[in-house]
């Protein structure tokens, strides 16, 4: 997959895994000075990097745990769908869903990049569709408790 730095990432490294089981490579803020999001607060950050998918691929922008777990910070849009023929720079859509202003500053990781594989399917309009056991039971419907 190539990779390209765009906009305020020039200096920024490269997305990479941090570790070796790692599923999604770190995506970092290109920001040129700090920002506040403040509680219920949301902005677009760029990442500076833009992608080369091949054909079948997807990236996948997700959240960061430990960003969500201990600041209330997560992504919009999540997640989010950078699809093989895009080739504009990567930004997140970030919230601030905690109590507390958060600090980003230039560099921090902010977000992940998981890539996946797809199928495209080809519709075919049908008069009805074959009966399952759950038929059209939707959010809910098979309750919470276990066993």
């Amino acid at each position: 997959m190539r990779v390209m730095r765009v906009g305020a990432g020039p200096t920024l490294p490269l997305p990479r895994y941090m570790t070796r089981g790692s599923a999604g490579l770190d995506l970092a803020a290109a920001l040129e000075m700090e920002l506040t999001l403040h509680p219920g607060e949301r902005a677009l950050v760029g990442t500076g990097v833009a992608l080369a998918l091949p054909p079948g691929y997807e990236a996948q922008v997700r959240p960061r745990s430990g960003l969500a777990l201990r600041h209330g910070v997560t992504l919009l849009n999540s997640p989010g769908t950078v699809d093989s023929d895009y080739r504009g720079e990567i930004k997140v859509i970030l919230i601030n869903l905690g109590q507390e202003p958060f600090v980003i500053r230039p560099g921090d990781r902010v977000a992940q990049l998981v890539l996946a594989r797809y199928e495209r399917a080809h519709l075919e309009e049908a008069g009805h569709l074959e009966p399952t056991e759950r038929g059209a039971g939707g959010f809910g419907h098979t309750g919470v408790a276990g066993g």
